[in-house]
C-alpha cells in the first residue's frame, strides 16, 4: 500500500510538472539567477572565520574562529556601520512609504485625466536616471570652488560653504536625493492598490454624506493597510542592505564624511578594492545577512501575533 501511495504520488507530481512546464520554464532564468549570484557562492562564507590567503585557498587557509567579529566590535566600526545603515533605511522606509502614499491619495483625487498623465510620468522620471548622473549633478551644485550654489552664494557677497567637509548636513542631502528619486515610482503600488478598492466603498461613502478627507481617512487608508505591512516586512528584509550606487556616487571615497555616511556596502566595498581585506569584508557581510534575517523573521512573527492575514508566512 505504502508503495502505491508513493507511485501515485510521483505520478501527480509528473504530471503537474507536464502541466505547467511552460510556466516552469519561464521561471528558470530567475532560478539560474539565484543559485548563480546567491547560493553558489555561500561556500565563501568560510573566509569570514579564517585568516585568508590566496596560496592555501579558502579551506586550506588557518581557521581563526570569531577573530575577525572580535576586530570589528572592539574597534567601533562594525556599531559606526550598523546605525548608519540601519538609521538611514529607517529614514528610507517611514519619510518614503508616508510620501508615497501621500502622493498615490492625491493622484487618486485629480479629476483631470490629462494632468494626472502628465503628473504620473514626471513623478516617474527621476527613477530612471542613473545615480552617477545624480552623483555628477550633486557634485556640480555642492562643490566648493565651482558649484552652482557657492557661486550663488558669493554673487550675493557671502562666503562659500564647503559642504564636502561638513559631515553634518549629508544625511538630510542623501535621504532628500533619495526621495526625490524614487517616491514617484514606489507610489505606483500604492495607486494600484487604491484603484483595486470597492467602488461601492467609495458610492456608500458619498450617499452619507463624507467628504473628501472622511473618504481618505475610513476607506482609503484602511484598505491601504495590508499594502502597507507587506511592502514594510519586503523592506525590513533589506534594511541592512544599503543603496550602494547612492552613496558611493554622492559621497565617494571621503573619509571627512565617514562618520555619518559610512554603511556597510560601502565599507565592505573600500575593504576589498583598496586594501584586500577578504576576511573582514566577508565578516561585515555575513553579520549583515544574520542581522537582516533575524530581523523578517521578528517581524513576520510580531505581524502574524497581531493578524495572521497580513503575514508573509
Amino acid at each position: 500500500m505504502a508503495a502505491t501511495a508513493a507511485t501515485r504520488r510521483r505520478g501527480s507530481l509528473l504530471r503537474s510538472i507536464s502541466s505547467s512546464k511552460v510556466l516552469l520554464l519561464m521561471c528558470l532564468p530567475a532560478v539560474a539567477f539565484f543559485v548563480v549570484f546567491n547560493y553558489a557562492p555561500l561556500p565563501g562564507i568560510w573566509i569570514a572565520f579564517t585568516n585568508f590567503n590566496y596560496r592555501e585557498g579558502i579551506f586550506g587557509s588557518p581557521f581563526i574562529g570569531l577573530r575577525n567579529f572580535e576586530f570589528l566590535i572592539r574597534s567601533g566600526q562594525l556599531w559606526l556601520l550598523t546605525r548608519n545603515t540601519v538609521l538611514y533605511n529607517l529614514a528610507f522606509i517611514v519619510i518614503g512609504n508616508i510620501l508615497q502614499i501621500s502622493l498615490a491619495i492625491m493622484l487618486n483625487e485629480v479629476r483631470m485625466k490629462y494632468f494626472k498623465k502628465v503628473s504620473q510620468t514626471l513623478m516617474f522620471l527621476p527613477y530612471f536616471i542613473s545615480v552617477v548622473l545624480i552623483g555628477v549633478i550633486a557634485f556640480n551644485v555642492l562643490n566648493y570652488d565651482t558649484g552652482a550654489l557657492n557661486a550663488l552664494i558669493k554673487a550675493t557677497g557671502g562666503d562659500p560653504i564647503k559642504i564636502y567637509s561638513m559631515a553634518g548636513i549629508w544625511p538630510f542631502i542623501i535621504v532628500l536625493v533619495f526621495l526625490w528619486q524614487s517616491t514617484g515610482y514606489g507610489s505606483i503600488v500604492y495607486f494600484a492598490a487604491i484603484m483595486g478598492i470597492d467602488k461601492t466603498l467609495f458610492e456608500a461613502a458619498a450617499i452619507d454624506g463624507a467628504s473628501a478627507w472622511q473618504r481618505i481617512r475610513y476607506v482609503i487608508l484602511p484598505s491601504l493597510k495590508p499594502t502597507f505591512v507587506i511592502l514594510l516586512l519586503f523592506a525590513l528584509g533589506g534594511i541592512m542592505s544599503g543603496n550602494f550606487g547612492l552613496f558611493w556616487n554622492l559621497i565617494g571615497n571621503n573619509a571627512a564624511l565617514y562618520s555619518t555616511t559610512d554603511i556597510i556596502e560601502t565599507s565592505v566595498y573600500r575593504m576589498v578594492v583598496s586594501q584586500n581585506n577578504f576576511t573582514t569584508s566577508t565578516a561585515v557581510g555575513l553579520y549583515q545577512s544574520i542581522f537582516g534575517f533575524a530581523l523578517v523573521m521578528l517581524a513576520n512573527w510580531f505581524v502574524r501575533r497581531v493578524n495572521k492575514d497580513y503575514a508573509l508566512f
